[in-house]
């Protein structure tokens, strides 16, 4: 089907169109090869709340944004090559349903389509446009990705020490290792993780030791935090796109 497509008008002009939707403030999204795949909506579990976004997948990219004017107007484009994507399938609980992990080196988060057939089509493509890539190219897929932002909403106190409450005083913040979110005092350290930033960023205690000897592979952290809190690891999120994701 994209080798059809490749060469035809119907892809060109609609991906002209994706394009300009985006304005200026987009980056080009035509090129040589490149097949518009599917586009749709998707609730994107942001670290404040759910948000909708538009999202289109490309034979060899991920592109979503902000909805501005449905099938008009979108803005904050983001951009993910796909031969660094990675996906997971997430269990349904309570009114966040039909959703899976994108997962890559620097951005992961979780998505939720409006319905299983939805969720299942979109896993699929994804899934072939990633095989399709890295066939192709010979590459090893990645075996590292970015934790996933545990939403704010899903803590009340510090998941590390339990025992600092978050107020409007005392601040959330997400340790970039495993996502948990934690208070100041248990988040002063930074490491440098370079898929992430070419600079040192905030780590938690906890990682912050493991990483510093040697234990660079820190998830199973989760495990033994999570007891606690009141949702499961399903729920975990990314920095919100639209808001200060500084801490």
């Amino acid at each position: 089907m994209v080798d059809r497509l490749v060469h035809s008008e119907a892809n060109a002009r609609r991906i002209n169109q994706v394009e300009s939707c985006f304005g200026t403030a987009g980056q080009p999204l035509a090129i040589p090869g490149r097949v518009l795949i599917g586009e749709g909506v998707l609730t994107k579990l942001c670290r404040k709340k759910p948000k909708a976004r538009q999202f289109f997948l490309f034979n060899d990219i991920l592109v979503y944004g902000n909805i501005v004017i449905q099938k008009k107007k979108y803005n904050k484009q983001h951009i993910i090559p796909l031969e660094n994507v990675t996906i997971d399938s997430v269990p349904d609980e309570g009114d966040l349903r039909n959703g899976w992990l994108i997962k890559t080196p620097t951005k992961s988060f979780a998505v939720y389509a409006a319905t299983a057939t939805e969720k299942s089509e979109w896993m699929n493509h994804i899934n072939k446009c990633v095989f399709d890539l890295i066939s192709k190219s010979g590459k090893t897929p990645n075996s590292e990705h970015a934790a996933v932002w545990i939403p704010d909403s899903e803590a009340t106190v510090c998941m590390r020490c339990k025992k600092a409450k978050f107020t409007a005083v005392t601040r959330r913040h997400h340790c970039r290792k495993c996502g948990f979110v934690i208070c100041a005092p248990c988040s002063e350290k930074k490491f440098l993780l370079p898929n992430l930033s070419s600079k040192p960023v905030r780590v938690c205690d906890f990682c912050y030791d493991l990483l510093s000897s040697g234990e660079v592979n820190c998830q199973p952290c989760r495990s033994d935090s999570f007891s606690n809190s009141p949702r499961s690891t399903n729920h975990l999120s990314d920095d919100d796109d639209d808001e200060d994701s500084s801490d």
